[in-house]
Order: C-alpha cells, then structure tokens, then sequence
C-alpha cells in the first residue's frame, strides 16, 4: 500500500521541495522531484512544479507509491576486467557507473554486467548485490574486488574488517599543503542536517585516511591516500575536513574546480590475499583519460 500525507501551510516560506524535505525525513529530495513530476504530490488538489512557493494556508497533499523490489538482472554491458580466478574478480570500474541496484539507480549497474560476464557470484542478503563486498562512488573510478562464492566472500569481507587488505587512491585535491604527507583521524557518519552527505560527527565510525602528496601545482595538488577504514565517501569526507577537498566533487568541494565527470578520485591500487592460496595479489591500473588530461594541464601550468 502507498503512504500518504495531508499537510497543511502555516507560516512557512520556501520551496515546494524543500519543504516537503523538511517536513518528511524518509524522502530524499531526488525522490521528492520524482513525486511531483509523476503528480504524487499536489497543490490545493493540483499538480505543482517542484519550485513553487508554497503559501500559508496551502494544502499538500502526498502519496509515496510503495517501491519496486530490488531485483538485479544480467546486462551486456562491457566489463574491465583485470584478474580472475575461481573465487575472486578484479575489475576497474570506469567512472560514472553505479556499484549495485539503488533506489534511483535500478539497472545498468557494475552488478548487472556481472551477472552477464558469469553465474558465479556468492550470494548476498539482499539479493540485489552478488558478489560485491566493498564498493567505489559512481563518479570513483578504479579498482574493485568481487566475491565469486561464499567462501571467498568471509576472506574478502575478513580482510577488509581486520585491515589486511591494500587499497590505494590517487585523488587531485584543492590548495596547496605544508607537509608530505599526514594522517586524517576524524569520525564519520551521516550529515545530521543535509541527507546526501556524510560528515565528521562526534558519534559516527572511527575513520583513518592516510595521504602522501606527490605533486604540487598552482592552486592545486595531487596526493595518494591510503585507507585504513571504508567509511562512505571518506576519502572525500577527509580530504574536506582538512581544507583539501577532492577536485569536481560536487557534495563537498567548491563550485570553482576543475572542469570533469565528477570527482577526481580513483581506486588505483588494490592488495589482497587470495582467499584459497592465501598468496598475495596486487593490481593496479591508470586513472582514466580525463583524470590524465587534466593532470597534463596542471603540469603545463605550474
């Protein structure tokens, strides 16, 4: 059954969107556009834009189909796969492209070309995210590892709790640092005030990123990080905190920033223990072309 809501204005001010956000917690603003365009949210009884101005005395009304069951079905979609054996697939995930099936993003995700590439994938709980034991933003790319059966999924998942794993990220950050390198330990969990960011909070997960600077340019830097823990968005998170904020992140960095595909941010090295040999594999690959090229650009300009 699909939940509803009355709401009346009183003496607030603002946007249609904004409002709703604000008075429903559940919804995300992605989500709440989504309501108003399919005419699930109305207006005095009528359909509004998302920017209408609501006015006291307005009566809003909801109603929030309930969601399709996440299902993730094979795609042919083309995968880089770097390594694969009978319990483990390495792949560099290129950037713009989503881990798993989401709300919002029900297809066309890092899963649904694996299921095409091959049946084995250990199960998950939720049915919706075979195989995947630690994941990469849509707009991180590089380098994944990917359970192929339960038995590699507890070594994988192991590894990275007890911090035994290697992985690696090259990001170009805002500003210019002091020092060669530094380590970042600051808690992290949900942004008690904006839904889609995480933030350093008192009460959130104990985090450490580890960072090196490599290259220094005009108004910019290149720097390798190195994560301790797998908090979401926490190179990025850190990297904020600290008065460097990933260049082309749209959540925490600037508005004025190098002009991309999102941030600049890649998973470039990646270290396990083989989950049946226990030998140790190491990848790593290059950032992608549009990473390089603006590198390219910095280097000229230094």
């Amino acid at each position: 059954m699909p939940s509803k809501y009355q709401i009346q204005v009183k003496d607030e001010k603002g946007r249609l969107d904004k409002f709703i956000a604000e008075e429903i917690n559940d919804l995300s603003r992605t989500r709440i556009k989504e309501l108003i365009q399919d005419k699930n949210i109305l207006v005095n009884g009528k359909s509004a834009k998302v920017s209408y101005k609501i006015q006291s005395g307005d009566q809003i009304s909801v109603t929030v189909p309930k969601l399709k069951p996440l299902n993730a079905e094979p795609e042919d979609i083309p995968l880089d796969i770097i390594y694969e054996d009978q319990d483990v697939i390495v792949v560099n995930k290129p950037q713009g492209m989503v881990v798993h099936p989401a709300a919002g993003h029900p297809d066309h995700t890092l899963v649904n070309a694996l299921l095409y590439h091959t049946k084995d994938l250990a199960a998950s709980p939720e049915g919706f995210r075979p195989g995947i034991v630690h994941r990469i933003d849509k707009d991180t790319s590089g380098l994944l590892m990917v359970a192929k059966n339960s038995k590699a999924r507890k070594s994988l998942e192991s590894q990275l709790a007890h911090k035994t794993n290697k992985r690696q990220y090259l990001a170009i950050v805002h500003g210019n640092f002091g020092e060669d390198a530094g380590a970042i330990d600051a808690p992290i969990g949900r942004n008690p005030y904006h839904r889609k960011k995480m933030g350093i909070v008192d009460n959130g997960k104990n985090a450490v990123t580890h960072f090196k600077v490599l290259e220094q340019f005009k108004k910019y830097s290149l720097v390798r990080c190195q994560l301790e823990t797998g908090r979401t968005h926490q190179i990025r998170v850190h990297m904020a905190y600290i008065g460097h904020p990933v260049a082309g992140d749209p959540l925490y960095g600037p508005r004025k920033t190098l002009k991309g595909n999102g941030q600049f941010l890649h998973a470039q090295v990646l270290g396990f223990k083989q989950p049946s040999t226990g030998e140790w594999l190491e990848f790593k690959v290059k950032p992608p072309a549009i990473f390089e090229q603006r590198l390219t650009e910095l280097r000229r300009n230094k």
